[in-house]
């Protein structure tokens, strides 16, 4: 599956979208713009989009809800190491209280992943980060071998970008 982002103005974003509805095709606003995720089997409709692979991922995104983008730069070595951990996750976050849906982004020109979830509300979102299951979905897992040094995987600091469904009534 094929994932692409954009940014632009509220206005043009929508109207894209609305020009589209054959699309899968969610506008949401923060951090002073607007974003649009584009997710297909085939091309996307954007100009100049950041282009991704799905990797894993569930549930549907929903233009409804809050969105949490973790960024987190893996170099070309650790690639294999990242997914793996993510392909064989404990699949807990499916199971949190106003979780809506997941997906981890394989980057096409860059070395930032990007793990992106819905929720219904920001409330729902933290409460997910204070539970037993992200502890554990988070936790280093011992190595079978703990004299070797764990390599460092990742290129640069991670970071988290929010947005939110902007209503369709402002």
């Amino acid at each position: 599956m094929n994932f692409y982002m954009t940014t632009g103005t509220y206005d043009y974003m929508k109207k894209m979208r609305d020009n589209h509805p054959e699309e899968n095709m969610v506008v949401m606003q923060g951090e002073g713009t607007t974003l649009v995720i584009h997710e297909t089997k085939g091309k996307t409709i954007f100009q100049t989009p950041r282009r991704y692979e799905v990797v894993d991922g569930t549930g549907e995104f929903k233009e409804k809800g809050y969105f949490v983008l973790n960024n987190i730069p893996v170099s070309d070595e650790g690639r294999p190491v990242f997914e793996h951990r993510f392909k064989n996750r404990a699949g807990t976050v499916e199971n949190e209280p106003g979780y809506i849906a997941f997906r981890v982004l394989r980057p096409l020109d860059s070395d930032t992943y990007i793990v992106l979830t819905e929720w219904e509300s920001p409330a729902f979102y933290e409460k997910w980060k204070e539970s037993q299951a992200f502890a554990k979905a988070h936790s280093a897992k011992p190595e079978a071998d703990t004299s070797a040094q764990r390599p460092n995987i990742f290129s640069g600091v991670s970071y988290v970008s929010t947005y939110r469904a902007k209503p369709e009534e402002e």
